[in-house]
């Protein structure tokens, strides 16, 4: 069968997708600069007053897309790189920088909190793409309106909300929904939405659900892989309490990547008036077991050195209240402001083969925050005020289980046994002011943070730590400036800098955790300090407003007080008996300086009224100085983008087009280990490409169809720094309806 999908989807091409409810020529392609943005200010603003390098995804590009998951859905912008240890993840990575160090944003809520860790995350996934009405990607530091976090970047993930009726005296009903099947791992997804709305209240409820099974990665082989690269010729399974080594009867699954997740949303709007908004944001993700396919392939000698090692189900539970004022008088125009609460569990499992104990760690979080953002307008200035906080208590339990008899006995927290909290506040100021309207704007503001930590080590018994506390309190002060300078409606030109920071959370401070499979024990450092980025952006746009758009922006990083694991000494030792082996002691310290630069490009053309060809290509370079030499700095994509040609004629359009990696070589790998260069090859990792066709069909105003053949050419490739290989050749087909 799989080689007739081919010929299945050419066939399917007669029906060229149709991704909109109604028949109009809108393109996702935008060639105009006329966007409208929010991550720039908190508050609507055009995009062409704005310095920094927005990218707004909307959601009909999103559902164009049938993305998987949320990861899966900024990765196939072209324009964010995105990193895989097991199936069920993606790791965002923004002009080099990854997981803590780019901030996630939910409904102006924080994502990130004090357990964010710095090498790789998965918890972009816990956002369902499916009730998501728009995302924008903030590239560079975003510190001045978001805080920590935001060194390389900010994704800002916008929820539809509830729809009033248009009519005073009658009850809107609206329905939407939506299935979809994917080849390459068997992937079932159903979702639902349904609003109910009167001339004041409304309701918005979501559920979608999703069942992905083993992925099959892909059968063609590159020359510059090994024949046998990412094949999966065995696993662990267990019988009569005994772990046995199955040979794979089918060595492209990667046996050990299915997982399922369930998410819902639900929210109720009240406006008595078009000046006052009510918002209540409930929000709840949570997931089956999730894999670590990585350290499930990891090897000891002949043998596997894990039977099992997986994440707990995940689960986010958010509920968040905001107001929204609009024409407040002569003293503010606009007034946002929210409390939310977020819980938060996490845990991990792992069982050495041949062992009966397993080990358990389990994390729960709970995170209060608030925000008040004022808006002010004078004439040719615009001004926004705003404060902000957030507090994490987190809990840390552990214990090591005899899988056949139950019994638990004693083992070591990955975080503080005796809790840690962490605390920050902040001020804010951000300006745009319209020096020569639609000619001339400066964009400039400033930003007050205060960070107070606390850890607690109450048990000693697995590490004799001199300390039995660990407090920090740390002050940073950001702050961005720039010109946007429009000659005219056809140019413009952009230079601006800004200033990053990261607060060390409680994951730099007081983790303890094998690295590496084992290798390097990590232990907490009290002594840590903010980490800052230094960014100067220049940018250049030309549009005709119909046939063509071309757009470049350029950057360069100076990252200073970066903290790195490195050597440490702890109790006068420089290694320890850990888990029955001799491991080096490591621990986070601020002793790097670095710099990264990069670009990013796209053209965007329409030849045809019907026809859009496009293209997005991003590098990115980055230098660390140890001990007076320069080596590469961890979480460096290569070059990477994508291009392709679309067609769109009232009911129908297609679509064609390829995403592309270019070469890593071992020598460009950092030694700092995160970009886990034993799941490479020994030339580092191949240059890979993958040619994709989707597909689709609108049968009325009510059900499309929708048709993709992903990685038609079947090629076996994996993205850089990842674990697991990606999908070969994947026929998707979704249904969407409305009613």
């Amino acid at each position: 069968m799989a080689n007739k999908y081919p010929l299945l989807a050419f066939a399917c091409c007669i029906f060229t997708a149709s991704i909109y409810a109604q028949e109009d020529s809108t393109s996702i392609h935008d060639i105009k600069m006329d966007g409208v943005v929010i991550s720039a200010s908190k508050f609507k603003e055009k995009e062409k007053n704005v310095v920094q390098y927005i990218q707004p995804i909307k959601q009909k590009e999103i559902e164009w897309s049938m993305p998987q998951t949320s990861a899966t859905m900024l990765e196939q912008t072209g324009k964010v790189f995105v990193q895989r240890s097991q199936a069920g993840g993606g790791s965002p990575v923004i002009r080099g920088f990854e997981a803590s160090r780019v901030l996630l944003v939910v409904d102006g809520v924080r994502m990130n909190n004090a357990i964010y860790r710095s090498g790789h995350l998965q918890n972009s996934i816990t956002i369902d793409n499916n009730m998501l009405e728009g995302v924008e990607v903030l590239h560079g530091p975003g510190s001045t309106l978001y805080g920590s976090d935001a060194l390389g970047g900010v994704v800002l993930f916008r929820t539809k909300n509830p729809e009033l009726s248009t009519h005073p005296e009658k009850t809107a009903f609206g329905t939407n929904m939506m299935t979809r099947y994917s080849s390459a791992n068997n992937e079932a997804t159903g979702h639902i939405d349904f609003n109910i709305g009167t001339k004041t209240f409304a309701s918005l409820t979501s559920i979608t659900y999703s069942q992905f099974g083993h992925t099959r990665k892909g059968n063609a082989h590159n020359p510059f892989y090994d024949k046998n690269y990412g094949d999966r010729q065995f696993y662990i399974q267990r019988y009569n309490d005994t772990d046995r080594i199955v040979l794979n009867s089918d060595k492209n699954l990667q046996k050990l990547t299915a997982y399922s997740q369930v998410d819902l949303m639900q929210k109720f709007r009240y406006s008595p008036n078009n000046r006052t908004d009510h918002v209540l944001n409930l929000q709840y993700s949570t997931s089956s077991d999730i894999p670590r396919y990585d350290r499930l392939t990891d090897m000891v000698g002949d043998s596997l050195r894990y039977a099992e090692w997986y994440y707990g189900p995940q689960e986010r539970l958010l509920a968040a209240y905001n107001l929204s004022l609009k024409n407040q008088g002569d003293i503010i125009d606009e007034i946002k402001a929210g409390i939310n609460y977020q819980h938060i569990e996490e845990s991990r499992h792992n069982r050495s083969f041949g062992s009966s104990s397993r080990n358990n760690r389990l994390e729960t979080l709970d995170v209060a925050g608030y925000n008040i953002d004022l808006r002010k307008l004078m004439s040719k200035h615009e001004l926004i005020l705003g404060t902000d906080g957030q507090f994490n208590f987190v809990r840390s339990t552990a214990y090591k289980q005899n899988i056949n008899t139950g019994e638990r006995t004693a083992l070591d927290t990955r975080y503080p046994d005796g809790g840690s909290r962490m605390f920050y506040t902040a001020v804010y100021a951000q300006h745009i002011f319209k020096i020569i309207p639609d000619k001339l704007i400066l964009n400039d503001g400033i930003r007050l943070n205060y960070t107070y930590l606390n850890a607690e080590f109450d048990d000693t018994t697995f590490f004799r730590f001199p300390f039995e506390e660990a407090t920090q309190k740390n002050t940073a002060l950001s702050g961005n400036i720039g010109l946007v300078y429009m000659p005219n409606r056809h140019w413009r030109f952009v230079a601006g800098g800004a200033t990053g920071f990261r607060s060390p959370n409680v994951d730099d401070l007081g983790k303890v955790f094998d690295s590496r499979s084992g290798e390097l024990l990590v232990v907490p450092n009290p002594d840590l300090q903010p980490e800052y980025t230094y960014t100067a952006d220049l940018g250049i746009s030309y549009t005709d407003n119909k046939y063509i758009r071309i757009e470049a922006n350029g950057y360069y990083t100076w990252y200073r007080n970066a903290i790195v694991q490195d050597a440490y000494t702890l109790n006068g030792q420089t290694s320890i008996i850990y888990d029955g082996r001799p491991t080096q002691i490591v621990a986070n310290q601020n002793k790097a300086r670095a710099y990264v630069y990069g670009f990013i490009g796209s053209v965007t053309i329409k030849p045809l009224p019907k026809t859009t060809i496009y293209s997005t290509i991003n590098y990115t370079y980055g230098r660390f100085f140890n001990a007076g030499a320069e080596v590469p700095l961890n979480h460096i994509p290569p070059v990477y983008g994508k291009t392709g040609i679309s067609y769109r004629h009232k009911k129908y359009e297609g679509e064609i087009f390829a995403m592309y990696n270019g070469w890593k070589r071992a020598s460009e790998y950092s030694p700092l280990g995160e970009d886990n260069i034993r799941y490479a090859t020994p030339d580092g990792m191949p240059a890979w490409y993958t040619l994709n066709l989707r597909t689709g069909y609108q049968l009325n105003e009510n059900i499309r169809f929708q048709l993709a053949l992903e990685n038609i050419m079947d090629q076996n490739y994996r993205i850089f720094a990842s674990g697991v290989n990606m999908p070969g050749r994947n026929l998707v087909l979704s249904i969407r309806g409305t009613l």
